[in-house]
């Protein structure tokens, strides 16, 4: 006999969906700009000896929106880089723990520093600060680098209060029980 999901579970499943298309597409857009962009800046150095002006400018803010873009993904995909020397010598039941100090420590942190960045957004508009080449502002790309690590700790507190078996030990998969 097979459980249906609850309409926690499918909820969860929208948003773990709508989360990963967002931000996937966000990235996947963004790096697909670094990549024709460095092809048309390269072909122009070779074939015409003229390269595209602010490429390094669009090329470093585009990293930004990739990078940035990905953290909620690794963080829901449980993909980060973890320290599991003494796991062979924890219990279940304290790595489970550890998991959720974790979980809360990486919301705390990411909270904290998307409050920061929305903080340094806000003066680099009201100094209308720009980059050097293209004179774009630079405080849009500040609030959405904050709000993308707003959204990471909210994975990631969702991780704590919701674990899922690839973050957290002793948690069973879907569909088993």
């Amino acid at each position: 006999m097979t459980q249906q999901p609850g309409r926690a579970q499918r909820g969860d499943d929208a948003l773990r969906r709508l989360l990963e298309w967002l931000c996937g597409s966000l990235a996947a857009l963004a790096l697909f700009g670094i990549m024709i962009l460095t092809l048309i800046d390269v072909a122009g150095r070779k074939a015409i000896s003229q390269s595209v002006p602010g490429s390094l400018e669009m090329t470093e803010l585009l990293m930004v929106v990739t990078i940035f873009a990905g953290l909620p993904l690794v963080s829901l995909a449980g993909e980060h880089v973890v320290f599991d020397s003494l796991d062979p010598w924890l219990s279940a039941a304290v790595r489970r723990v550890q998991g959720a100090c974790v979980d809360l420590c990486c919301a705390v942190g990411l909270f904290g520093l998307a409050w920061v960045m929305w903080n340094m957004a806000g003066q680099r508009a009201g100094d209308g600060e720009t980059t050097a080449q293209l004179k774009l502002a630079i405080a849009p790309f500040v609030y959405g680098m904050s709000v993308l690590c707003a959204l990471t700790a909210l994975v990631h507190v969702l991780l704590m209060l919701r674990p899922v078996a690839h973050h957290h030990v002793g948690v069973e998969t879907e569909g088993t029980s």
